[in-house]
């Protein structure tokens, strides 16, 4: 079992972020995404829970933004954990980020979620990464070495460089048409998946999370 960072402050934006308000993106951009959000909150991967993480809300989204060339990407707003559906006006449009130099630029109706910095690494290492979906399961978490899942060292906690580095290490590999799922070891019940399709990205992670609770003790 990986021994677990404490006191991380779940929910709290780390990085320097140059915000600017601005449009809320496309709803068109936003359906794959809101389907698995629906669906996520419902097996409790993605919501707030006033007895988990200090109250605080987990899980997020997010995609790269559709017709543009870079980086950018469009994530969940922070704290919207306790919601049952997202709107427009919930997502962030990310439009540069530097992991190295803890930075991060964004524009939208609402600031980008507090992981944004682990979303955009990916997207920056592989043009081929479409979606990432940053969740919460204890049962996955705790048993990613009976299911030999890939893990970051635990010693980088979420929404610093070191994650992000941390993060970079296990996925610099061309992934092109697949998608992959690694355990954030030093972010409590935290996982990454992502990959070049929305909807094989999203199976994946219920097919894992089926999978730990037939391996779980």
């Amino acid at each position: 079992m990986i021994a677990l960072a404490q006191g991380n402050n779940e929910g709290v934006i780390k990085f320097h972020l140059d915000f600017r308000a601005g449009p809320a993106p496309e709803e068109s951009f936003l359906l794959e995404l809101n389907a698995w959000r629906t669906r996520f909150l419902e097996l409790g991967l993605i919501g707030q829970d006033p007895d988990r993480y200090e109250g605080y809300g987990f899980g997020n989204l997010s995609r790269r933004l559709p017709g543009q060339r870079g980086d950018a990407f469009l994530i969940s707003g922070t704290q919207t954990g306790h919601l049952d559906a997202l709107q427009a006006n919930h997502y962030a449009t990310v439009l540069q980020c530097n992991p190295a130099k803890n930075q991060l630029q964004a524009t939208g109706q609402i600031k980008p979620s507090s992981e944004a910095l682990s979303h955009g690494i990916l997207y920056q290492i592989n043009p081929d990464i479409h979606w990432v979906m940053h969740l919460h399961s204890p049962v996955i978490f705790n048993n990613y070495k009976r299911l030999n899942l890939p893990c970051t060292d635990p010693s980088a906690t979420y929404g610093t460089p070191e994650m992000a580095s941390a993060i970079e290490a296990l996925a610099k590999e061309p992934q092109a048409c697949h998608s992959s799922l690694l355990i954030m070891g030093g972010h409590q019940d935290g996982i990454l998946a992502y990959g070049s399709d929305a909807d094989a990205t999203g199976a994946l992670v219920t097919r894992t999370l089926n999978r730990a609770l037939q391996k779980a003790p």
